[in-house]
């Protein structure tokens, strides 16, 4: 996608520097001269979003490491003392704490935005899953994390979560072990817990780095689906195209970010949690953060044992299991969609299935915000089938009946035609060349 280096050194010291760590080179080539499809349009711009995000979690994260105190007893007025007595801390608290959710409101758009898009397809498929894997491990830091306050939902949503591993045949009970490092969430929990949520932050960047990489690799998807045919006419340099883009988008996301968190900063949040941690008091309601609800709803929906006549499996594994399968199905999505058309663009009929898809994970988000009573267990079951008949069933059957829209030939004829039908002036080919007109 890249093609051949252009860069060349301009001073003696910059040839010196080029010869032996061509770092200036890289940063020229992935960053300035790199060629972007010329048609992207605001969605993708949560990438660097993301990136921006991942940075400002791991600076307010290590100030916050500074002063937190990892110990059962000390560790919900630690976090009080951050907020009244460390200069700033308030503000470095806040912005870690809504940080982690703006976090995921971008990596959720960031991810519907390839399903919309079809960038997991082929040659993106080791991308798609390096995104997945980013995805876990922002989950296990971000549970993680949420325990660190040591208040009544972070205690008890510790407790719930960790005892899921309990369902698993024959190594369950060691894991649980392993996790708490004795027989109950403690003070060795609360200490395993701060150690994994400060190293992972630094994994996600390793694998990010990775993800990068393999983006550069098999260039960037665009609206149309199409791969790039010219890249004189098809695409543009990414600065400074893409980068003000990017910054725009950037730039607008940070005013939602610090509106949550200098004027509703405990909006996301949940009351009882701030309440110190009781082993001796369990909350009416346990409810984990509002990204993982969707999650959380999956696996109440098993309610009952599965018989699969050789063996059974018990309600609480089946909900484990199918609380997992709803992630990891998303790894092998590349190959579970038949159709040789990326983007749902030119997909009509897939369009109203992605939609409904959709509505289906808002629903499963309600639904786990809800006691796990009747009738919310029933609806979770009906749409947890849903979740997964889009995936195992729609999504391999309709690219083999589905009749697609006609795609363009190349990407400069797409937005040529864009053009036209917005009625405005013919857009260049090429960052400077002469107006193109299609055949």
């Amino acid at each position: 996608m890249q093609g051949h280096s252009h860069y060349v050194p301009k001073t003696g010291i910059g040839k010196w520097f080029d010869a032996r760590l061509p770092l200036p080179r890289l940063v020229y080539d992935s960053f300035i001269a790199y060629p972007v499809p010329k048609n992207l349009n605001y969605f993708w711009t949560f990438g660097g979003i993301l990136s921006v995000m991942l940075v400002a979690q791991i600076i307010t994260g290590v100030v916050l490491a500074m002063h937190y105190t990892a110990h059962v007893d000390l560790a919900f007025n630690s976090i009080e003392k951050i907020m009244r007595d460390v200069n700033y801390g308030w503000m470095i608290r806040y912005l870690h704490a809504n940080g982690a959710s703006m976090f995921f409101v971008a990596v959720y758009v960031h991810m519907l935005r390839g399903l919309y898009y079809g960038s997991y397809k082929a040659p993106r498929e080791i991308l798609w899953i390096l995104g997945v894997i980013i995805y876990l491990l922002m989950m296990a830091t971000a549970f993680m994390g949420y325990v660190l306050p040591w208040g009544q939902m972070s205690l008890w949503g510790a407790v719930v979560i960790t005892n899921l591993f309990s369902a698993i045949p024959v190594v369950g009970p060691t894991i649980v072990e392993f996790l708490w490092g004795g027989y109950s969430v403690d003070n060795p929990t609360l200490n395993r817990f701060f150690s994994l949520h400060y190293l992972l932050p630094f994994m996600i960047a390793g694998v990010v780095a990775l993800h990068v990489w393999a983006l550069h690799v098999t260039g960037q998807n665009n609206p149309t689906g199409v791969e790039v045919k010219d890249i004189k006419k098809d695409t543009v340099p990414f600065t400074p195209y893409a980068t003000i883009k990017d910054a725009f988008g950037i730039i607008c996301f940070f005013i939602l970010f610090a509106w949550f968190a200098f004027f509703q900063p405990n909006y996301l949040g949940h009351a009882v949690n701030y309440v110190p941690g009781d082993p001796l008091v369990t909350p009416a309601h346990i409810v984990p953060e509002w990204y993982f609800l969707p999650f959380y709803a999956i696996l109440r929906a098993i309610t009952f044992d599965i018989n699969l006549i050789v063996f059974v499996i018990p309600s609480k594994l089946g909900g484990v299991l199918a609380m997992f399968a709803a992630i990891a199905v998303l790894a092998f999505l590349p190959w579970l969609d038949t159709s040789k058309v990326k983007s749902t663009a030119y997909r009509p009929l897939h369009k109203q299935f992605f939609w409904a898809f959709v509505v289906v994970c808002v629903m499963l988000g309600w639904l786990g915000s809800k006691p796990a009573e009747y009738p919310y267990t029933v609806l979770s079951l009906i749409f947890t089938g849903l979740y997964f008949a889009y995936f195992l069933l729609v999504l391999p059957l309709l690219g083999l009946f589905e009749t697609p829209k006609a795609l363009p030939a190349s990407i400069a004829d797409a937005v040529l035609e864009q053009e036209r039908k917005k009625g405005g002036a013919p857009v260049t080919a090429g960052a400077n060349a002469a107006p193109q007109t299609k055949g």
